[in-house]
């Protein structure tokens, strides 16, 4: 009599097990057919930021490129006789012994369609001197005669970029330098001018000199420690500076209004000396597919420093990273709906679920769409507002209890908060979110072990 009574009482709990492993196993489904539209707006985020950074580049390739900014440096030739007794032509870049670099830079934005380039204009005076001790002391090994005549080659990496004629001031003569440098100089692209460099052949002589060079670029602005001592000082209005290379300021400051920066380097921190020395190459082995460019590849460029400037906010790569996280934000919505069906007693159909799993994918298109015309902040907190709401207001619709509908609502609300402070870090995002993991999943765990999952 008892087996005959408990006997539907056990089909109707196998079948209700069979149920919910199947609901299980149909929310499993649809978690991972949600991820291709994940996976589409991930690729479309991508797709933006590829068509800003080629904005970006065809307003850098009709402004001016990054600036990087090498000398002023001698080269000087000289002539000397090989081991069969012709004569041959060295050549030897001269460094200046005191090099001061001064500058402002006024930064501006420019607008391509939807997006937003920073460029600048720099001011930049240099001054040092070249000193003959050097000079002189070079051990070439050989017996060798000078050629008075020298070219002071100025290194500028986009020359578009000059706005007006670079004024020298040598020695107390004033010249302008003319474009092109000599091809057996450090530096391959820039301006030059040919001097008679006679004083710096004899004992104890100094020459002083001064540059007078306005550019305009983009992106950063970089300068090789080329003096045996060099220092360098910017002003800015960049509120965002990087500074960048292998070297950092020794002094800086930066607030709401630009920065302001100094360098210091030595010869002693660099691995060159003041006597770098070359030869004319030989030109015999020339061909189209092997040609020779001396100088192409200087031996400064590992010393190079200098500031990058940035805009405040890339939204690209923060929608990124916040949609790395879509994965867990479906879980866990699925999941806390998943647990109102078994503790409300209520019907969620598959459909169901993949539509709200679909106007959760949707918050990352309503991101990515509105922060390219608002702020980062602005667009994450609408976008939030708009996804939460239709969740919520769907969900009243569905279970016909306002306070659960409200309950998810609110997790959504958490669940975005939490996320939005997470890709805001830098050096703790790591820590912070594993840390929340964590805990996310241990609250799962706590309500799920308060579910009796006997009598569903």
């Amino acid at each position: 009599m008892n087996e005959q009574t408990n006997l539907p009482h056990k089909e109707r709990h196998t079948q209700n097990r069979d149920a919910i492993t199947l609901k299980i196993l149909l929310i499993g489904v649809l978690i991972v057919i949600l991820i291709i539209p994940m996976f589409m707006i991930q690729n479309l985020i991508s797709e933006r930021e590829n068509t800003a950074k080629e904005a970006t580049t065809e307003v850098q390739q009709k402004w001016s490129g990054p600036q990087t900014i090498i000398g002023p440096v001698l080269t000087l030739s000289y002539t000397y006789q090989d081991e069969k007794g012709k004569n041959k032509t060295g050549y030897i870049n001269y460094l200046p012994d005191q090099l001061d670099i001064t500058g402002d830079i006024e930064t501006q934005e420019l607008k391509r369609g939807l997006y937003e380039i920073i460029v600048y204009n720099s001011s930049l005076e240099l001054k040092g001197k070249f000193i003959s001790k050097d000079l002189l002391e070079t051990n070439l090994s050989r017996d060798i005669k000078w050629n008075e005549n020298a070219t002071l080659n100025l290194g500028v990496s986009d020359l578009r970029g000059i706005c007006e004629q670079v004024a020298l001031t040598w020695n107390g003569q004033k010249y302008n330098m003319e474009p092109g440098v000599n091809p057996n100089s450090i530096v391959y692209t820039g301006t030059s001018i040919h001097l008679n460099v006679s004083d710096l052949l004899t004992p104890d002589k100094t020459i002083d000199f001064s540059v007078k060079l306005t550019t305009k670029g983009s992106a950063s602005i970089l300068f090789a420690p080329v003096g045996k001592t060099t220092n360098v000082a910017l002003n800015s209005n960049c509120p965002t500076p990087s500074f960048s290379g292998a070297f950092l300021p020794s002094e800086r400051e930066v607030n709401p209004n630009g920065f302001t920066s100094k360098w210091k380097v030595l010869e002693i921190n660099r691995n060159f000396s003041q006597v770098l020395r070359s030869y004319q190459p030989d030109l015999s082995n020339y061909t189209p597919s092997n040609p020779i460019r001396p100088g192409e590849i200087s031996i400064v460029s590992s010393s190079i420093f200098g500031v990058d400037l940035l805009f405040p906010v890339d939204h690209y790569q923060k929608s990124t990273r916040s949609a790395k996280y879509a994965f867990l934000i479906i879980v866990l919505t699925f999941v806390v709906c998943f647990f109102v069906e078994i503790v409300q007693k209520k019907n969620i159909y598959p459909l169901q679920y993949l539509l709200v799993g679909l106007a959760l994918c949707l918050f990352y298109t309503l991101l990515v769409s509105t922060s390219e015309h608002i702020s980062f902040t602005w667009a994450y907190l609408l976008s939030a507002l708009a996804t939460t709401t239709l969740i919520t207001l769907y969900m009243v619709g569905i279970l016909k209890i306002k306070k659960t509908a409200f309950t998810i609502g609110g997790l959504l609300v958490c669940l975005y908060t939490y996320i939005f402070f997470l890709i805001q870090l830098e050096t703790y995002a790591l820590l912070a979110g594993s840390i929340g993991l964590f805990v996310i999943l241990a609250i799962v765990m706590y309500f799920s072990q308060k579910i009796n999952w006997h009598n569903n």
